[in-house]
């Protein structure tokens, strides 16, 4: 797995953001606590207006007063120039929830993204939540249902948005039923690492370290296929259902680490 300098939060959709507002307390004090700039990305959402407002007040419960919104809509919004001043002031840059597809489609191969990229590679911190957890690492699941994740082809894919290789991460993972979706795509590529987010739960990778945290409230599950010994997916057709045999699967609650270089749980 390889990635830039910069520190990256997934979370798997749906944190609190009214209550005690665990995850993203922690993605403020890993940025600058009180003092953070955070510009919250909303091109996933159909609903632009309505994250903005949810994730002001959100962050304004936890302190912060530099809050800002970036709405791009589509690949013309995403070569405003005018938007490098924001982004390079930016501490936290955020990615809300929505469709996956709309950020790669959108965002992907950008200006805008030439901008970004280059203030994560100066240390920044980028969190995404559901859709924009997701679309953090190089290859992205985009659609598939869990009940039919163990069907040759049900799964599909693309490129997201790169900041993160080696690793696919779905998101609502127990709560949506979510893991024979996710030996699917580990089945067809044995060298990803998959990771699965629950709701109100992240992962937090730091810029010096070879492993991740795990925040929030339930589970990160990682299917990890670097051992598996036989698998029938090159042989069936599409639509077929699928044998593996030996995936290593593991649970992480808040506090557990995992290091993904030596796939190896902590």
């Amino acid at each position: 797995m390889t990635r830039g300098r910069g520190r990256l939060i997934a979370i798997g959709g749906n944190e609190d953001k009214i209550d005690n507002l665990k995850v993203l307390k922690r993605v403020v004090s890993e940025a600058k606590g009180r003092d953070t700039i955070v510009e919250v990305i909303t091109t996933a959402s159909e609903n632009p207006r309505q994250m903005e407002d949810n994730y002001e007040r959100a962050f304004k419960r936890i302190g912060v007063s530099g809050f800002g919104a970036i709405h791009i809509a589509s690949r013309y919004d995403a070569a405003d120039r005018s938007l490098e001043e924001r982004i390079n002031e930016a501490d936290l840059i955020f990615f809300t929830g929505g469709d996956q597809l709309r950020l790669s489609s959108i965002l992907g191969g950008s200006y805008f993204m030439e901008v970004l990229r280059s203030r994560f590679l100066e240390g920044a911190l980028v969190a995404g939540t559901s859709a924009g957890a997701a679309a953090l690492s190089e290859t992205m699941i985009y659609d598939g249902e869990g009940s039919t994740g163990m069907l040759k082809g049900s799964i599909s894919m693309g490129p997201g948005l790169a900041f993160l290789n080696g690793v696919i991460i779905d998101t609502h993972f127990i709560n949506r039923s979510r893991i024979a979706r996710l030996f699917q795509v580990v089945a067809t590529n044995p060298s990803v690492l998959g990771v699965g987010l629950s709701e109100d739960t992240a992962i937090f990778i730091k810029d010096d370290e070879d492993s991740f945290e795990v925040i929030g409230s339930s589970l990160a599950v990682v299917v990890d296929g670097g051992h598996l010994k036989n698998s029938n997916i090159s042989k069936i057709a599409k639509g077929e259902p699928i044998a593996v045999e030996n995936f290593h699967v593991h649970t992480l609650v808040e506090g557990y680490k995992y290091n993904f270089g030596e796939r190896k749980f902590l």
